[in-house]
Order: structure tokens, then C-alpha cells, then sequence
């Protein structure tokens, strides 16, 4: 089974234009994505999807491997899907891998891989236990699974809720995913959908349609950069990190 990481990269952000090639540490933010795919080893190809020829550029005299995508593409997964519908038939399985997750763990990404060691895994994502703290934000999405570990929903709510205040398992999401080449296709083919909308969560798309999403769990907590001060949040825990190494 070929398995291959396409890291979606965009200039225009509006919180933060330019985001793949601010650095961090020293090295451009997309590079950084790139390396710990690389250094994963869970993928037989690396490639980052971009539609700026700057990053294109950038991606490229590092050694990199670069897939120009339309600049028309409303989110990531969309551009994600222009390189799969041009992917050798051989590749079966595509990994998304935000560009804009530096610190995403290798041990998350293989194990984000090797749920589709499962054949009955059509897409999967990651989980972690979600903090106290976090119950009431609602920029960090909660995730119920069920006794497999397949996503009954996702949610930017406190759930699930304990009637009787028993102990009660609960998951945030952390928005990397896996898709077989052929569901990606047919996920990115299909309207937005009402859970979909209301949330602004765009995985209830797949599974408003029926597409099982298996929720793989994880202790490495990622980070996201969307503003110059998460940029800095990633530096310091960029240094602890390489501390404990």
C-alpha cells in the first residue's frame, strides 16, 4: 500500500498572509511541516500542494517535491484533492498535513498512516484527551467516538455531558486526516453540508454522507499557527522539545 503526505500551503491567509515562509527557529514553517513528514517515515513521497510561486520556490531549493494548484480552492482538503485526481493509481492512501502544524509529533503521523492498515478505514484523523480547560473554548473541537474509535460527531460544544456528573472519557480533535485516494475524491465532490455549515467543521461533511472516520489517539499535543503570537508559542515549545530530546 502506497502511502503519500500532500501539505496544503497557501500565501494569501487572512490572519496571517505569507504563513508558510515566516520561520521558525530559523527554518520557513512550511519546511519545518515538511521535515517532520519526512523524518516520519510513513509516507513513500512527500509532496506540499501550492498555488504562490514563492512557496513553490522555497519547497523546491530545499529539495522538495511541488504539485501547482489553482488559487481558486476554498479550503485545503480542496487543494489536496487537485493532487490526488492526478496521483498514479498505485497510491491508495493520501495524508493531509496542514502547513501550518510545525510541531505535528512523526509518532502521530505514523500512527495517523497506519490506520489504514485496516481495510475497512475509509479516512481517519487524529484525537487526544481533551484538557479541563478546554471544555468551554470553542476553538478547540471535541470529538465522541464510539466503541471502535469511529467519530459519531464533532462538535465545538462542552459534550459529551454526564447527567450524573460521572467520569466521562473526552477527545479534541487535531485536524490532520487520512482519506483512501477514492474517498478524498468523493468527499472533495460533494456540497458543503447543514452540520457542516452550522459548525464550520468540515469533516460532518463526510460523515453527514455516510463516510466512517476513524479517530486515532494520540498523547503528542500539535499546534497550529494562524497568528504571529502562536508563531511564538511554537518557538518556545519548539526549544523545550529539542531540550528533552
Amino acid at each position: 500500500m502506497k502511502t503519500i503526505a500532500v501539505i496544503p500551503a497557501r500565501w494569501g491567509s487572512t490572519r496571517f498572509p505569507g504563513k508558510p515562509l515566516v520561520r521558525l527557529a530559523g527554518r520557513p514553517l512550511v519546511l519545518r511541516v515538511l521535515d517532520a513528514c519526512r523524518g516520519s517515515g510513513a509516507f513513500s513521497e512527500v509532496r506540499v500542494a501550492t498555488d504562490d510561486e514563492r512557496i513553490a520556490a522555497a519547497v523546491s531549493e530545499a529539495g522538495g517535491l511541488v504539485d501547482r494548484t489553482s488559487p481558486d480552492h476554498p479550503s485545503g482538503t480542496d487543494r489536496v484533492a487537485e493532487v490526488a485526481a492526478h496521483l498514479p493509481s498505485s497510491v491508495e492512501v493520501v495524508v493531509n498535513v496542514q502547513g501550518d502544524e510545525p510541531l505535528i509529533h512523526p509518532d502521530a503521523l505514523r500512527a495517523l498512516a497506519a490506520a489504514f492498515d485496516d481495510p475497512e478505514v475509509e479516512m481517519a484523523t487524529l484525537i487526544r484527551p481533551l484538557l479541563d480547560e478546554e471544555r468551554a473554548n470553542p476553538n478547540v473541537v471535541k470529538a465522541v467516538v464510539d466503541l471502535r474509535s469511529d467519530a459519531l460527531y464533532f462538535t465545538r460544544a462542552d459534550v459529551p455531558f454526564s447527567r450524573d456528573g460521572d467520569p466521562v472519557r473526552r477527545w479534541a480533535h487535531q485536524g490532520l486526516y487520512g482519506y483512501r485516494r477514492e474517498t478524498l475524491l468523493r468527499l472533495a465532490a460533494l456540497p458543503p453540508s447543514p452540520l457542516e455549515r452550522a459548525e464550520s467543521l468540515e469533516q460532518l461533511r463526510a460523515l453527514e454522507n455516510g463516510i466512517r472516520i476513524r479517530c486515532v489517539s494520540t498523547t503528542h499535543v500539535s499546534l497550529g499557527v494562524d497568528t504571529p503570537e502562536d508563531l511564538e508559542r511554537a518557538e518556545a515549545l519548539l526549544v523545550a522539545r529539542s531540550s528533552r530530546s
